[in-house]
Protein backbone atom coordinates (compact mmCIF):
# COMPACT_ATOMS: atom_id res chain seq x y z
CA UNK A 1 0.00 0.00 0.00
CA UNK A 2 1.16 3.02 -1.24
CA UNK A 3 1.09 6.59 0.63
CA UNK A 4 2.33 10.54 -0.24
CA UNK A 5 5.60 11.58 1.01
CA UNK A 6 3.95 13.24 4.25
CA UNK A 7 2.08 10.31 5.36
CA UNK A 8 4.55 7.10 4.00
CA UNK A 9 4.40 5.80 7.90
CA UNK A 10 1.05 4.56 7.33
CA UNK A 11 2.81 2.45 4.69
CA UNK A 12 3.71 0.02 7.83
CA UNK A 13 0.45 -2.14 8.86
CA UNK A 14 1.16 -2.52 12.66
CA UNK A 15 1.82 1.66 12.51
CA UNK A 16 -1.14 1.56 10.38
CA UNK A 17 -3.06 0.00 12.69
CA UNK A 18 -2.30 1.47 16.28
CA UNK A 19 -2.38 4.80 14.85
CA UNK A 20 -5.79 4.34 13.49
CA UNK A 21 -6.91 3.17 17.36
CA UNK A 22 -5.29 6.13 18.99
CA UNK A 23 -6.87 8.57 17.00
CA UNK A 24 -10.53 7.55 18.30
CA UNK A 25 -9.09 6.85 21.62
CA UNK A 26 -7.64 10.29 21.68
CA UNK A 27 -10.75 11.85 20.57
CA UNK A 28 -12.64 10.52 24.05
CA UNK A 29 -9.92 11.34 25.97
CA UNK A 30 -9.98 14.92 24.88
CA UNK A 31 -13.77 15.23 25.55
CA UNK A 32 -13.12 13.71 29.19
CA UNK A 33 -10.43 16.60 29.70
CA UNK A 34 -12.76 19.26 28.71
CA UNK A 35 -15.71 17.25 31.08
CA UNK A 36 -13.06 16.98 33.81
CA UNK A 37 -12.40 20.62 33.64
CA UNK A 38 -15.87 21.98 33.64
CA UNK A 39 -16.92 19.32 36.78
CA UNK A 40 -14.37 20.43 38.69
CA UNK A 41 -15.82 23.91 38.45
CA UNK A 42 -19.00 23.24 38.76
CA UNK A 43 -18.44 21.24 42.15
CA UNK A 44 -16.01 23.68 43.41
CA UNK A 45 -16.14 27.02 41.73
CA UNK A 46 -12.84 27.19 42.74
CA UNK A 47 -9.40 28.13 40.20
CA UNK A 48 -7.26 26.68 42.52
CA UNK A 49 -8.92 22.98 43.32
CA UNK A 50 -9.10 22.77 39.17
CA UNK A 51 -5.60 23.24 38.91
CA UNK A 52 -4.94 20.78 41.86
CA UNK A 53 -6.75 18.19 40.07
CA UNK A 54 -4.29 18.89 36.95
CA UNK A 55 -1.55 18.65 39.32
CA UNK A 56 -2.62 15.38 41.03
CA UNK A 57 -3.38 13.41 37.66
CA UNK A 58 0.17 14.16 36.54
CA UNK A 59 1.62 13.70 40.00
CA UNK A 60 2.55 10.08 39.18
CA UNK A 61 4.77 11.45 36.13
CA UNK A 62 6.58 13.62 38.42
CA UNK A 63 7.48 10.76 40.93
CA UNK A 64 7.68 7.74 38.73
CA UNK A 65 8.54 8.69 34.93
CA UNK A 66 12.16 7.35 35.53
CA UNK A 67 11.44 3.68 37.04
CA UNK A 68 8.97 3.28 34.02
CA UNK A 69 10.89 3.95 31.30
CA UNK A 70 13.37 1.75 32.97
CA UNK A 71 10.26 -0.97 32.97
CA UNK A 72 10.13 -0.18 29.76
CA UNK A 73 13.22 -1.55 28.45
CA UNK A 74 12.75 -4.58 30.04
CA UNK A 75 8.72 -5.69 29.29
CA UNK A 76 7.30 -6.19 25.87
CA UNK A 77 5.91 -3.17 24.88
CA UNK A 78 2.71 -4.36 23.22
CA UNK A 79 1.55 -6.42 26.43
CA UNK A 80 2.11 -3.46 28.65
CA UNK A 81 0.57 -0.98 26.77
CA UNK A 82 -2.55 -3.33 26.35
CA UNK A 83 -2.64 -3.59 30.12
CA UNK A 84 -2.39 0.40 30.53
CA UNK A 85 -5.07 0.92 27.97
CA UNK A 86 -7.36 -1.63 29.52
CA UNK A 87 -6.57 0.74 33.03
CA UNK A 88 -7.50 3.64 31.72
CA UNK A 89 -10.51 2.40 30.17
CA UNK A 90 -11.53 1.44 33.83
CA UNK A 91 -10.97 5.08 34.81
CA UNK A 92 -13.03 6.34 32.44
CA UNK A 93 -16.16 4.33 33.02
CA UNK A 94 -16.20 4.77 37.18
CA UNK A 95 -15.83 8.12 36.37
CA UNK A 96 -19.18 8.32 34.45
CA UNK A 97 -21.05 6.04 36.77
CA UNK A 98 -20.47 8.49 39.42
CA UNK A 99 -22.00 11.46 37.47
CA UNK A 100 -24.62 9.04 36.06
CA UNK A 101 -25.53 7.94 39.49
CA UNK A 102 -25.53 11.68 41.30
CA UNK A 103 -22.54 10.73 43.76
CA UNK A 104 -20.08 12.02 42.05
CA UNK A 105 -17.70 14.40 44.86
CA UNK A 106 -15.18 16.51 44.25
CA UNK A 107 -12.58 14.12 46.11
CA UNK A 108 -13.72 11.08 43.83
CA UNK A 109 -12.39 13.25 40.25
CA UNK A 110 -9.19 14.05 42.28
CA UNK A 111 -8.68 10.05 43.25
CA UNK A 112 -9.40 9.25 39.71
CA UNK A 113 -7.15 11.81 38.37
CA UNK A 114 -4.66 10.15 40.11
CA UNK A 115 -5.01 6.72 39.19
CA UNK A 116 -5.17 8.10 35.72
CA UNK A 117 -1.90 9.59 35.88
CA UNK A 118 -0.30 6.34 37.49
CA UNK A 119 -1.68 4.36 34.23
CA UNK A 120 -0.17 7.07 32.32
CA UNK A 121 3.04 7.21 33.57
CA UNK A 122 3.26 3.56 32.75
CA UNK A 123 2.33 3.95 29.25
CA UNK A 124 3.60 7.09 28.04
CA UNK A 125 7.36 5.97 27.82
CA UNK A 126 6.44 2.57 26.63
CA UNK A 127 4.32 3.70 23.68
CA UNK A 128 6.26 6.56 22.67
CA UNK A 129 9.48 4.11 22.45
CA UNK A 130 7.56 1.35 20.37
CA UNK A 131 6.80 3.53 17.78
CA UNK A 132 10.55 2.68 16.57
CA UNK A 133 9.27 -1.09 16.01
CA UNK A 134 6.02 -0.05 14.82
CA UNK A 135 7.58 2.26 11.46
CA UNK A 136 11.25 2.19 11.91
CA UNK A 137 13.95 4.48 12.02
CA UNK A 138 13.74 5.35 8.49
CA UNK A 139 9.98 6.71 9.04
CA UNK A 140 10.66 7.79 12.60
CA UNK A 141 9.79 11.56 12.09
CA UNK A 142 7.25 11.02 9.91
CA UNK A 143 5.60 8.96 12.77
CA UNK A 144 6.18 10.97 15.35
CA UNK A 145 4.65 13.65 13.48
CA UNK A 146 1.96 12.08 12.38
CA UNK A 147 1.15 11.06 15.79
CA UNK A 148 1.09 14.72 17.20
CA UNK A 149 -0.99 15.14 14.44
CA UNK A 150 -3.36 12.59 15.57
CA UNK A 151 -2.63 13.50 19.06
CA UNK A 152 -4.06 17.48 18.20
CA UNK A 153 -6.96 16.54 15.46
CA UNK A 154 -8.26 14.57 18.53
CA UNK A 155 -7.77 17.99 20.07
CA UNK A 156 -10.03 19.77 18.04
CA UNK A 157 -12.72 17.17 17.71
CA UNK A 158 -13.07 15.59 21.28
CA UNK A 159 -13.16 19.69 22.76
CA UNK A 160 -15.39 20.71 20.55
CA UNK A 161 -17.83 17.77 20.49
CA UNK A 162 -17.59 17.86 24.42
CA UNK A 163 -18.55 21.11 24.56
CA UNK A 164 -21.44 20.75 22.82
CA UNK A 165 -22.74 17.35 24.33
CA UNK A 166 -21.80 18.91 27.76
CA UNK A 167 -24.37 22.12 26.96
CA UNK A 168 -26.99 20.17 26.05
CA UNK A 169 -26.64 16.87 28.38
CA UNK A 170 -24.25 17.79 30.84
CA UNK A 171 -20.48 15.85 31.86
CA UNK A 172 -21.21 12.21 32.20
CA UNK A 173 -21.59 10.78 28.25
CA UNK A 174 -17.91 12.58 27.48
CA UNK A 175 -16.46 10.25 30.37
CA UNK A 176 -18.54 7.20 29.08
CA UNK A 177 -17.71 7.82 25.52
CA UNK A 178 -13.82 7.90 27.01
CA UNK A 179 -14.26 4.92 28.46
CA UNK A 180 -15.85 2.93 25.36
CA UNK A 181 -12.83 4.43 23.12
CA UNK A 182 -10.58 2.89 24.38
CA UNK A 183 -12.19 -0.59 22.91
CA UNK A 184 -10.67 0.59 19.99
CA UNK A 185 -7.10 1.03 20.82
CA UNK A 186 -7.34 -2.41 22.72
CA UNK A 187 -8.56 -4.43 19.53
CA UNK A 188 -6.14 -2.60 17.40
CA UNK A 189 -2.78 -3.58 19.70
CA UNK A 190 -4.36 -6.95 19.71
CA UNK A 191 -4.11 -6.80 15.85
CA UNK A 192 -0.20 -5.63 16.18
CA UNK A 193 2.53 -7.76 15.18
CA UNK A 194 5.58 -6.09 16.69
CA UNK A 195 5.61 -7.42 20.29
CA UNK A 196 8.43 -4.78 21.50
CA UNK A 197 10.67 -7.14 23.34
CA UNK A 198 13.23 -6.40 25.19
CA UNK A 199 16.68 -5.51 23.96
CA UNK A 200 19.57 -7.80 25.85
CA UNK A 201 21.10 -6.12 28.45
CA UNK A 202 23.34 -6.88 31.13
CA UNK A 203 21.70 -7.63 34.26
CA UNK A 204 20.88 -4.94 36.85
CA UNK A 205 17.98 -3.75 38.87
CA UNK A 206 15.40 -0.96 37.83
CA UNK A 207 16.76 1.68 40.29
CA UNK A 208 20.41 0.76 38.50
CA UNK A 209 19.15 1.26 34.75
CA UNK A 210 17.03 4.15 35.83
CA UNK A 211 20.24 5.96 37.20
CA UNK A 212 22.20 5.14 33.75
CA UNK A 213 19.55 6.62 31.81
CA UNK A 214 20.26 9.65 33.63
CA UNK A 215 23.71 9.27 33.18
CA UNK A 216 23.69 9.38 29.82
CA UNK A 217 21.24 12.25 29.34
CA UNK A 218 23.42 14.17 31.48
CA UNK A 219 26.65 13.27 29.63
CA UNK A 220 25.31 14.18 26.42
CA UNK A 221 24.77 17.66 26.09
CA UNK A 222 22.05 17.59 22.86
CA UNK A 223 19.81 15.56 24.76
CA UNK A 224 20.00 17.56 28.19
CA UNK A 225 19.27 20.91 25.72
CA UNK A 226 16.47 19.15 24.37
CA UNK A 227 15.18 17.99 27.94
CA UNK A 228 15.80 21.84 29.18
CA UNK A 229 13.19 22.59 26.46
CA UNK A 230 10.86 20.08 26.74
CA UNK A 231 10.84 20.84 30.83
CA UNK A 232 10.21 24.86 29.79
CA UNK A 233 7.80 24.06 27.13
CA UNK A 234 5.39 22.24 29.69
CA UNK A 235 6.04 24.04 32.65
CA UNK A 236 4.87 27.42 31.05
CA UNK A 237 2.74 26.58 28.10
CA UNK A 238 1.17 22.91 28.00
CA UNK A 239 -1.38 24.10 30.95
CA UNK A 240 -4.53 24.60 28.61
CA UNK A 241 -6.46 21.91 30.81
CA UNK A 242 -6.15 24.59 33.42
CA UNK A 243 -6.10 28.66 31.86
CA UNK A 244 -8.54 27.63 28.88
CA UNK A 245 -11.72 26.93 30.91
CA UNK A 246 -10.77 30.03 33.69
CA UNK A 247 -10.08 31.99 30.51
CA UNK A 248 -13.43 31.02 28.78
CA UNK A 249 -15.16 31.50 31.99
CA UNK A 250 -13.57 34.22 33.56
CA UNK A 251 -12.04 36.57 30.89
CA UNK A 252 -14.83 36.34 28.22
CA UNK A 253 -17.81 35.22 30.06
CA UNK A 254 -18.40 32.27 27.74
CA UNK A 255 -20.04 28.50 28.06
CA UNK A 256 -19.72 25.29 27.90
CA UNK A 257 -19.72 25.27 24.27
CA UNK A 258 -17.30 28.76 23.86
CA UNK A 259 -14.63 26.75 25.93
CA UNK A 260 -14.67 23.96 23.82
CA UNK A 261 -14.06 25.81 20.81
CA UNK A 262 -11.41 27.36 22.21
CA UNK A 263 -9.96 24.34 23.27
CA UNK A 264 -10.10 23.13 19.96
CA UNK A 265 -8.43 25.99 18.61
CA UNK A 266 -5.36 24.84 19.98
CA UNK A 267 -6.14 21.56 18.51
CA UNK A 268 -6.15 23.20 15.47
CA UNK A 269 -2.74 25.42 15.75
CA UNK A 270 -1.09 21.82 16.77
CA UNK A 271 -2.46 19.63 14.23
CA UNK A 272 -1.26 22.50 11.53
CA UNK A 273 2.03 22.15 13.13
CA UNK A 274 2.75 18.65 13.25
CA UNK A 275 1.67 18.39 9.50
CA UNK A 276 4.13 21.02 8.57
CA UNK A 277 6.59 19.22 10.81
CA UNK A 278 5.97 15.55 8.69
CA UNK A 279 6.89 17.30 5.45
CA UNK A 280 10.48 17.03 7.21
CA UNK A 281 11.44 13.92 5.82
CA UNK A 282 13.94 11.59 7.90
CA UNK A 283 15.69 14.87 9.43
CA UNK A 284 16.48 16.31 12.67
CA UNK A 285 14.99 19.00 13.49
CA UNK A 286 17.33 21.82 13.33
CA UNK A 287 17.74 22.96 17.59
CA UNK A 288 17.30 26.72 16.49
CA UNK A 289 13.87 25.73 14.83
CA UNK A 290 12.93 24.16 18.22
CA UNK A 291 13.85 26.94 20.37
CA UNK A 292 11.71 29.79 17.64
CA UNK A 293 8.75 27.39 17.83
CA UNK A 294 8.89 27.15 21.76
CA UNK A 295 9.23 30.86 21.65
CA UNK A 296 6.18 31.56 19.53
CA UNK A 297 3.99 29.77 21.59
CA UNK A 298 5.05 31.34 24.86
CA UNK A 299 4.29 34.94 23.36
CA UNK A 300 1.18 33.26 22.07
CA UNK A 301 0.32 33.65 25.65
CA UNK A 302 1.48 36.84 26.47
CA UNK A 303 -0.49 38.20 23.70
CA UNK A 304 -3.48 36.11 25.14
CA UNK A 305 -3.57 37.68 28.41
CA UNK A 306 -5.17 40.98 27.34
CA UNK A 307 -7.91 39.70 25.30
CA UNK A 308 -11.29 40.74 25.63
CA UNK A 309 -13.02 39.06 22.84
CA UNK A 310 -14.34 35.77 21.53
CA UNK A 311 -13.03 36.26 18.39
CA UNK A 312 -9.84 37.24 18.92
CA UNK A 313 -8.71 34.67 21.38
CA UNK A 314 -9.50 31.94 18.86
CA UNK A 315 -6.41 33.07 16.52
CA UNK A 316 -4.20 33.61 19.35
CA UNK A 317 -4.43 29.76 20.77
CA UNK A 318 -4.56 28.83 17.05
CA UNK A 319 -0.41 30.49 17.38
CA UNK A 320 0.44 29.06 21.22
CA UNK A 321 -0.83 25.36 19.48
CA UNK A 322 1.13 25.35 16.75
CA UNK A 323 4.37 26.58 18.05
CA UNK A 324 3.88 24.38 21.17
CA UNK A 325 3.33 20.75 19.15
CA UNK A 326 6.16 21.95 16.50
CA UNK A 327 8.62 22.14 19.78
CA UNK A 328 7.52 19.09 21.65
CA UNK A 329 7.51 16.93 18.58
CA UNK A 330 10.32 18.11 17.39
CA UNK A 331 12.39 17.49 20.74
CA UNK A 332 10.68 14.05 20.83
CA UNK A 333 11.91 13.19 17.43
CA UNK A 334 15.69 14.47 18.55
CA UNK A 335 15.73 12.45 21.82
CA UNK A 336 14.60 8.74 19.59
CA UNK A 337 16.84 9.30 16.78
CA UNK A 338 19.97 9.95 19.17
CA UNK A 339 19.55 7.41 21.85
CA UNK A 340 20.55 4.19 22.00
CA UNK A 341 17.84 1.43 21.20
CA UNK A 342 18.80 0.03 25.16
CA UNK A 343 18.36 3.15 26.13
CA UNK A 344 15.49 4.49 24.20
CA UNK A 345 12.39 3.64 26.35
CA UNK A 346 14.42 5.36 29.59
CA UNK A 347 15.29 8.34 27.72
CA UNK A 348 11.59 8.74 26.46
CA UNK A 349 10.94 8.37 30.29
CA UNK A 350 13.06 10.84 31.09
CA UNK A 351 10.78 13.01 28.49
CA UNK A 352 7.92 12.26 29.67
CA UNK A 353 9.51 13.52 33.66
CA UNK A 354 9.99 16.75 31.95
CA UNK A 355 6.54 16.90 30.02
CA UNK A 356 4.34 15.33 32.49
CA UNK A 357 6.09 15.89 35.55
CA UNK A 358 6.25 19.98 35.35
CA UNK A 359 3.02 19.97 33.77
CA UNK A 360 1.55 19.20 38.28
CA UNK A 361 3.91 22.02 39.60
CA UNK A 362 2.76 24.65 35.98
CA UNK A 363 -0.89 23.26 36.79
CA UNK A 364 -0.61 24.13 40.91
CA UNK A 365 1.39 27.73 39.76
CA UNK A 366 -1.07 28.82 37.22
CA UNK A 367 -4.25 27.97 39.22
CA UNK A 368 -3.08 29.18 42.36
CA UNK A 369 -1.88 32.53 40.81
CA UNK A 370 -5.12 32.69 39.22
CA UNK A 371 -6.90 32.29 42.39
CA UNK A 372 -4.85 34.96 43.54
CA UNK A 373 -4.78 37.57 40.85
CA UNK A 374 -7.15 36.54 38.24
CA UNK A 375 -6.15 34.13 34.79
CA UNK A 376 -4.95 37.45 32.49
CA UNK A 377 -2.27 37.84 35.37
CA UNK A 378 -1.47 33.84 35.11
CA UNK A 379 -1.32 34.05 31.43
CA UNK A 380 1.09 37.40 31.41
CA UNK A 381 3.24 35.00 34.11
CA UNK A 382 3.38 32.22 32.05
CA UNK A 383 4.56 33.40 28.71
CA UNK A 384 7.07 35.77 29.78
CA UNK A 385 8.43 33.05 32.23
CA UNK A 386 8.68 31.07 29.28
CA UNK A 387 10.66 33.50 27.14
CA UNK A 388 12.94 34.34 29.69
CA UNK A 389 13.68 30.67 30.33
CA UNK A 390 14.10 30.08 26.68
CA UNK A 391 16.66 33.01 26.54
CA UNK A 392 18.35 31.18 29.35
CA UNK A 393 18.49 27.87 27.74
CA UNK A 394 20.13 29.48 24.37
CA UNK A 395 22.81 31.27 26.08
CA UNK A 396 23.59 28.13 27.81
CA UNK A 397 24.04 25.74 24.22
CA UNK A 398 25.86 29.27 22.66
CA UNK A 399 28.70 28.57 25.34
CA UNK A 400 28.34 24.97 25.50
CA UNK A 401 28.32 24.18 21.78
CA UNK A 402 31.56 25.22 20.63
CA UNK A 403 32.78 22.30 23.07
CA UNK A 404 30.34 19.71 21.70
Amino acid sequence: MSFPTGLRALAHRDFRLFWSGQLVSLVGTWMQSVGQAWLVLQLTDSPFRLGLVSTLQFLPILLFSLVTGAVADRLPKRRLILGTQAALALQALTLAALVFTGHVRYWHVAVLAFLYGCGNVLDMPARQSFVVELAGREDLVNAIALNSAAFNTARIVGPAAAGLLIARVGVAPAFLLNGLSFLVVIGALLAVRAEGRPRPRPPGTVLAEAGAGVRYALATPRVAMVLGLVFVVSLCVFNFNVFVPLFARDALGAGATEFGFLMSAVGFGAVTGALALATLGGRRPPLAAIVTAAAIACAGLLALAPVDRFAAALPLLFVAGFGGIIAMASCNTTLQLGAPDELRGRVMGLYALMFGGSTPIGSFLVGSLAEVAGVRAALAAAGATGLVALAAISLWWRRRAPQT
